[in-house]
């Protein structure tokens, strides 16, 4: 088993559980999490528009979660598993890097949340591409 592409699933289902609790909990954690304004006056006037966006969110975290899980040799092989692997890993690195120059134009959301979802995202993308790394042949002769 590969602890690099463990921690890497444990990450991304993180994520999602915590996508959840926006869900479950509200404006005050799209707020808190630096969903935007927009999405938190959305939850509040009982929208169903952030609920839908943040369950897509969930649903690929999952998946990227299973992906990671299945590489590490955790339970069966998924399809595609190299490819996917790598598209996860450099969505990962072009969210962490583009997210370092939005910064200073916010776009909705503070500094602070690019900043600190960016730095996520990049140690995301570092366990990604490490445990792939360590697991490459072995991922092509997984049965």
């Amino acid at each position: 088993m590969n602890v690099f592409l463990i921690i890497a699933g444990a990450f991304s289902a993180t994520a999602a559980m915590l996508h959840l609790a926006c869900i479950y909990f509200g404006a005050p954690w799209y707020r808190f999490f630096g969903a935007g304004e927009h999405m938190a006056i959305l939850a509040e006037q009982g929208s169903i528009q952030p609920t839908l966006i943040t369950s897509g969110i969930v649903v690929v975290l999952v998946i990227w979660s299973l992906y990671a899980f299945s590489a590490a040799g955790v339970f069966y092989r998924l399809p595609f598993m190299r490819s996917v692997l790598s598209l996860i890993t450099l969505i990962y690195l072009t969210r962490g890097i583009i997210g370092l120059f939005l910064i200073n134009t916010p776009m909705g959301r503070s500094p602070e949340f690019w900043l600190w979802s960016s730095i996520i995202c990049l140690i995301y993308a570092a366990f990604h591409l490490i445990g792939l790394k360590q697991q490459w042949t072995k991922i092509a002769n997984m049965r």
